[in-house]
């Protein structure tokens, strides 16, 4: 059976007393709200809450920190160099890659410590330096954590190589190891110097170190069994500290800092050419003789132990546990599955660890105002699960802006998430109608495709064009090209604005014929219509004439339609009475119009015929 992970903490949220009070709670994407309800847990109470208050509880609050969003940005751009990597490289090619691809990550993240130790020691208040101090510990527990991890599974250091690795780790992570040998090194006489014998170093070859090793070894033995140096216990505690002698070392316990600095200088005295099968035993008696049972192991402690057992899922199943959020799992086991040592490991819910942790990762970025962009990417590599988490997080983003939105539009497009983007275009073209934008609201309504609102946006044009007697945003009505097919009412927009250029450039023949065609094919609004026919009237005026007879019927016919299906009114008012005097003298005018036309048309045509 799998091992049980413990109880998570508790969340206190002050003011809020859980125990008095039921409490009411709501799931976010990246957050949750919590609040105080009414109702208290007694039956026999009064029904007013104790806590006004609604809590907002993020899931990833290290996204909003300035300093880690270097990490998250500058990692981002390594990670895809990753992905780039040709699958066809193997051997120490693709090994000296994926090595250089860690130390990068390495770099980014001792250089974000830097800055946060920076900060820390700047900051005034002294809550903010200690959160600062907090941050500090945890970047270089984590850059500990990976740099071990890279010589055990990335590097694979073999026997002798080993040791010289490790040395190197500890090196670098106990801080006091360079300034001591800086020290020691620039004084006049190092080898007097007080600090002389407290640092193990080495700069020489494995083979040059097994050599040496083992001729001084086998003569601190002789010397501690001839008793050589009985009358002196600082010499005699030096030869069993070389020989390795467990007693000795712990009694130099002051000189060294935790457990694993203990493991690393007992293997360089006992066992430098230490294989890595081997390495647990001495990770475990070390933490076990260093601990001496006065305390009980740190979650830091458990890692490093998982790591020297070579039990990979159980380091990231326990950094998952003790930090704060998913980045540093997710880049780990994602350069791990590069080295192809996590291919067996498939979770029951439908992906890799690689892709839950990164699916995870990536969900937190969204819930940032900006590094959402990043989160893309981190979906665009998750072969199973990745696009549909794309789709449900990119719908929750919040369109503040137009260039947001085109930002947002663009990467929806790019991937083909043809329902997204129609989702976004119709938002955003009902924004713009909500600010009489009419232009922009049919230019997103037409990219989304949306037939219904496209033929509500032309609606308005329309109805702005009978108030205003002229139309807005002529270069998107005038350029609409086969756009205008989308839907009727946006066709008969195009073609009506299309009989006003025919009109202003006098060519009052095809205006005529076009305007006749809007109105017996149908596709021109009923409530147009008379707009329709007060424009022929021009036309009917000219001294040539325009309409032929059977044209001029036509024209007659849907005047009379129109007349004949008005609604009969009640009482109206004034202002209604006035319009419908308004109408009832365009109708006159028509007939009157009409019936001149029809007239000349006859005559026109008679007299064609007879010559």
């Amino acid at each position: 059976m799998e091992e049980l992970d413990g109880e998570p903490a508790v969340t206190v949220i002050p003011g809020v007393n859980s125990k008095k009070n039921q409490m009411c709670f709501d799931w976010g994407p990246g957050e949750m709200l919590v609040c105080e309800t009414s109702f208290s847990k007694k039956e026999k109470s009064e029904m007013v809450p104790s806590c006004p208050f609604i809590y907002i509880i993020r899931k990833d609050v290290d996204v909003y920190s300035q300093i880690l969003r270097k990490l998250f940005n500058e990692s981002h751009g390594i990670f895809l160099g990753l992905q780039r990597i040709d699958e066809e490289l193997t051997g120490k090619s693709r090994k000296s890659q994926l090595v250089r691809v860690s130390k990068n990550y390495r770099s980014v993240i001792r250089a974000c410590m830097e800055e946060m130790h920076q900060v820390a020691i700047a900051a005034k208040d002294p809550a903010s330096g200690r959160q600062f101090s907090s941050q500090v510990s945890i970047l270089s527990a984590m850059e500990l954590i990976w740099n071990l991890c890279e010589i055990l599974f990335i590097e694979v250091a073999p026997a002798g190589h080993l040791l010289l690795h490790l040395l190197d780790w500890v090196r670098l992570h106990v801080c006091e190891v360079d300034s001591l040998s800086a020290d020691v090194l620039g004084s006049e006489n190092p080898s007097n110097h007080g600090s002389f014998w407290n640092l193990p170093g080495n700069t020489q070859t494995l083979t040059e170190l097994e050599l040496k090793w083992q001729h001084w070894h086998e003569e601190c033995e002789r010397y501690l069994q001839d008793s050589t140096f009985a009358t002196n216990p600082h010499l005699e505690s030096l030869l069993k500290i070389m020989l390795g002698d467990e007693a000795a070392l712990l009694e130099q316990k002051e000189l060294l800092s935790n457990w694993y600095h203990f493991l690393v200088t007992r293997l360089l005295y006992s066992n430098p050419t230490v294989k890595p099968i081997d390495l647990h035993y001495y990770a475990q008696s070390s933490l076990d003789l260093f601990l001496g049972g006065e305390s009980s192991p740190e979650p830091l402690d458990n890692i490093l132990l998982a790591a020297f057992e070579f039990d990979i899922h159980q380091v990231i199943k326990e950094c998952s546990i003790a930090l704060s959020n998913w980045w540093f799992v997710a880049h780990l086991t994602d350069l791990l599955d590069h080295c192809k040592l996590l291919q067996s490991h498939n979770l029951y819910f439908g992906s890799n660890m690689r892709e839950f942790l990164l699916l995870e990762y990536a969900s937190g970025l969204f819930a940032h105002p900006s590094l959402w962009q990043l989160g893309v990417d981190y979906f665009d590599y998750c072969p199973k699960l990745g696009r549909v988490s794309l789709e449900l997080h990119i719908e929750r983003i919040p369109l503040n802006t137009e260039q947001k939105a085109l930002k947002v539009l663009r990467i929806c497009e790019q991937r083909q998430m043809t329902e997204q983007v129609r989702s976004i275009c119709k938002i955003l073209a009902m924004k713009a109608v909500r600010n009489n934008r009419l232009g922009s609201a049919l230019s997103w309504s037409i990219r989304a495709k949306d037939a219904a609102f496209a033929t509500l946006v032309s609606d308005r044009f329309l109805r702005d064009y009978c108030e205003r007697g002229c139309f807005s945003d002529l270069d998107l009505i005038d350029n609409l090209g086969p756009a205008m097919m989308l839907s009727d009412r946006l066709t008969f927009l195009g073609k009506y604005r299309e009989f006003h250029h025919m009109y202003g450039e006098k060519r009052f023949a095809d205006a005529a014929s076009l305007l006749l065609s809007l109105m017996t094919s149908r596709i021109a609004p009923r409530s147009f219509w008379m707009t329709l026919l007060t424009d022929a009237l021009p036309l009917l005026e000219q001294k040539q004439v325009i309409f032929s007879a059977e044209q001029t019927y036509e024209l007659m016919q849907c005047l009379e339609d129109l007349t004949s299906r008005r609604p009969v009114r009640g009482e109206s008012d004034i202002q209604q009475l006035q319009d419908e005097d308004i109408e009832t003298t365009k109708v006159e005018m028509l007939r009157l119009a009409l019936a001149r036309n029809l007239a000349r048309a006859i005559i026109r045509e008679g007299s064609l015929e007879g010559s």
